[in-house]
């Protein structure tokens, strides 16, 4: 563009992003050979590449993340002006449009003093849009998206109209309940059915769990996460404390791997 030195910063950096894109889908094999099936499982891959560099609040990985996965969406839009579908003009412009809708209390009369009030309006607006075309409120939450992530916005989608706990202080007797419910399950050795009730079981007390991190405003992704990552670092350190001893790891006695374990704790205290 001969005006770019007239654009911001930003545009004219994604100016240059979209000559790129064309370059690569002109001069390289491998762009030319990508399709939207074939990039879909590399967005998801970024998409959680992402979501770690968030967990680690690593901010130089944020910024390369959320480039790696905007390059993806400069790609499907090249992908689609290829196939004279859309272009990523119309994405945009589809986007601002979406936004404007969906924030009446910026751009129009409606009153929203809080994030919440913001997040009721939003769901009753898309449930709106939905009503006209005949589809549910959950029709939103993609198939695909893994199981912890989907439980948590469809209890985030349905609580946006309403169908929610109304004091989330009950939402513990909710749990009590799921978790004598799998115990009564597990301890059931006749049915011909148990494995399969003791996973619905199971999977009632893990969707109560969620809905409980939720409305105590905890992320239970990222929660469960960081619980990973400190099991992970904490066990670690068991094998490295063990090779020092000059040990095998699994010749040591269950007692002996908990005294380890404790170490590791306390040594994390210090």
């Amino acid at each position: 563009m001969n005006n770019s030195q007239e654009l911001p910063d930003y545009l004219q950096a994604f100016d240059r992003l979209v000559h790129i894109m064309d370059d690569l889908r002109e001069k390289c094999p491998w762009d030319r050979e990508q399709t939207f099936e074939s990039l879909r499982k590399l967005t998801i891959e970024e998409a959680y590449e992402l979501a770690d560099a968030i967990v680690k609040k690593d901010m130089e990985e944020i910024k390369i993340e959320t480039g790696d996965l905007l390059l993806h969406i400069v790609f499907y839009a090249k992908l689609a002006q290829e196939e004279n579908a859309f272009t990523l003009a119309e994405i945009i412009n589809t986007l601002c449009e979406k936004l404007i809708y969906r924030h009446p209390h910026v751009y129009g009369d409606t009153k929203a003093n809080t994030a919440a009030k913001v997040l009721e309006n939003w769901e009753h607006l898309k449930l709106k849009e939905k009503n006209n075309k005949k589809h549910s409120v959950l029709s939103g939450v993609p198939s695909s998206l893994p199981a912890m992530i989907k439980a948590l916005r469809i209890q985030e989608k349905v609580s946006g109209i309403g169908f929610d706990w109304e004091n989330r202080e009950d939402v513990w007797k909710k749990l009590d309940e799921e978790i004598r419910e799998v115990k009564e399950q597990a301890a059931d050795k006749e049915s011909s059915l148990q494995k399969e009730q003791l996973e619905t079981e199971f999977g009632d007390l893990l969707f109560s769990v969620i809905n409980a991190a939720r409305l105590y405003g905890v992320d239970p992704e990222v929660a469960l996460e960081r619980t990973n990552a400190k099991f992970i670092r904490r066990f670690t350190e068991m094998e490295n404390m063990t090779r020092q001893e000059k040990k095998t790891f699994s010749d040591l006695s269950l007692k002996e791997m908990d005294a380890l374990w404790e170490k590791t704790k306390e040594n994390e205290d210090h």
